[in-house]
């Protein structure tokens, strides 16, 4: 059976925890590869609704095993809050690992973290303040905190007082904060090392083996590709790579393992925090979507800023991810518009028109959106679960889509619950 990534198309809160939820029913594996606690995703079950930050969608079934790759940056609080909620609403949680190679976030982080943006003032990036940059910072200058750590209690403490050396001088002397006390942090996380013990292991083995012995493996990314580090709008991105690509880095699996690479995006675009926007609109259809989509952050609990479908921008997602199928969430938030309009082309700065997205971030900041406009309907279409009960006009609105990006669309969202949904996905 294939293994297939799941990616967000736009600047991230595209539905992918939906998605992955829905298709985690017939799948055996669900591996996170990147991001940390940044991350959110709601899924509605029945008359429940799950917030899930660290801990992959598929946790909900209990025949599916879900990991956290070694990609993750992982703070050991939430997650172990985490763990504590979903037992308390009776989740059975001993289906999920944790590789011991991920990386924690620990408390100077998030502080670091803080009084960065707080430092920056109206230049900050518009972080969640949960420390995910500065873990992955001091993974990349090799003093960072591994999961594997919790285990050995000699090894933690030396760690924590190599790096504390250095961002104790930054937070007295730069951030005017209190020094830490290196074994006051020590003891702070190994009081919950005994909680996260029994889940860490292996997770590059464990899923070669799922691989090889046939089993249906999916991949879940965070955030989405206008957000990726080195592929995104920068430095208005994450801190890590949320493209397919790094589905292989992020679980210890080969590039040849991956069959195919789904894209998440909504029917319109959003965006939370800082950074450009061309197709961003700010008149009644702009709140109609804001309005009917519930728009606001799962992690930030900030309203998410809306526009029109970027075309250019979706396209470009499909390239860099080598997308073979497209999914299409909140079609149902459009019903009852006039027109919709999809942007297929940017005039720069410098006048002249491109259907490609800008490689020079001078350019899509100050481009200006070229629409092509279509009817809208009228008719409600939540719930709807085959492609051909949509609407002529919805209908047009999702062919026109395929057609520009040259992917087949096979999903599409018609509804909040996870069964409201048209579903063709090929795994």
């Amino acid at each position: 059976m294939p293994a297939t990534v799941v990616i967000g198309a736009q600047w991230g809160d595209e539905g992918k925890g939906k998605v992955i939820d829905r298709l985690a029913e017939r799948s055996d594996v669900v591996a996170r590869y990147q991001g940390g606690n940044n991350a959110g995703h709601t899924i509605v079950a029945g008359d429940q609704t799950y917030a899930l930050h660290l801990i992959p969608s598929g946790i909900l079934y209990p025949t599916t095993l879900c990991i956290i790759g070694n990609g993750v940056v992982v703070d050991p609080f939430v997650l172990v809050r985490e763990l504590d909620q979903l037992e308390e609403r009776g989740v059975d949680t001993s289906n999920l690992r944790i590789s011991g190679a991920a990386h924690l976030i620990m408390p100077y982080h998030v502080e670091m973290d803080t009084q960065s943006e707080i430092r920056l003032g109206k230049l900050s990036i518009g972080t969640t303040r949960r420390g995910i940059g500065p873990a992955y910072m001091d993974k990349a200058a090799r003093i960072g905190i591994r999961v594997q750590d919790l285990l050995d209690d000699s090894i933690l403490r030396r760690k924590i007082a190599i790096a504390l050396d250095t961002k104790n001088d930054i937070l007295e002397k730069i951030y005017g904060e209190p020094r830490l006390d290196a074994d006051a942090v020590a003891d702070q996380v190994l009081a919950v090392a005994p909680r996260i013990a029994p889940y860490i292991a292996d997770t590059s083995l464990i899923l070669d083996t799922a691989i090889r012995d046939g089993k249906t493996v999916l991949f879940e990314g965070a955030q989405g590709t206008l957000l990726d580090i080195d592929h995104g709008t920068y430095p208005f991105v994450t801190s890590s790579n949320p493209t397919a690509g790094a589905a292989c880095t992020g679980t210890g699996i080969g590039p040849t393992r991956i069959d195919h690479v789904l894209g998440i995006s909504k029917a319109y675009t959003t965006r939370v925090g800082e950074g450009p926007f061309p197709t961003e609109i700010d008149d009644a259809a702009g709140r109609h979507m804001a309005e009917v989509g519930h728009e606001v952050g799962t992690t930030t609990g900030r309203p998410r800023r809306c526009g029109w479908l970027d075309l250019v921008a979706l396209r470009y997602a499909v390239r860099v991810n080598g997308m073979t199928q497209l999914g299409l969430t909140k079609l149902d938030v459009l019903s009852g518009l006039p027109e919709v309009q999809l942007c297929t082309a940017y005039t720069k700065p410098d006048g002249e028109v491109s259907a490609d997205f800008p490689w020079h971030q001078s350019d899509f900041h100050g481009c200006t959106p070229i629409y092509e406009t279509l009817e809208g309907w009228d008719e409600d279409i939540v719930g709807v679960k085959n492609l051909d009960d949509l609407p002529p006009k919805a209908r047009a609105y999702v062919d026109r889509i395929a057609q520009f990006t040259g992917v087949p669309i096979t999903l599409i969202g018609t509804g909040q619950g996870r069964h409201e949904v048209i579903d063709a996905v090929e795994l």
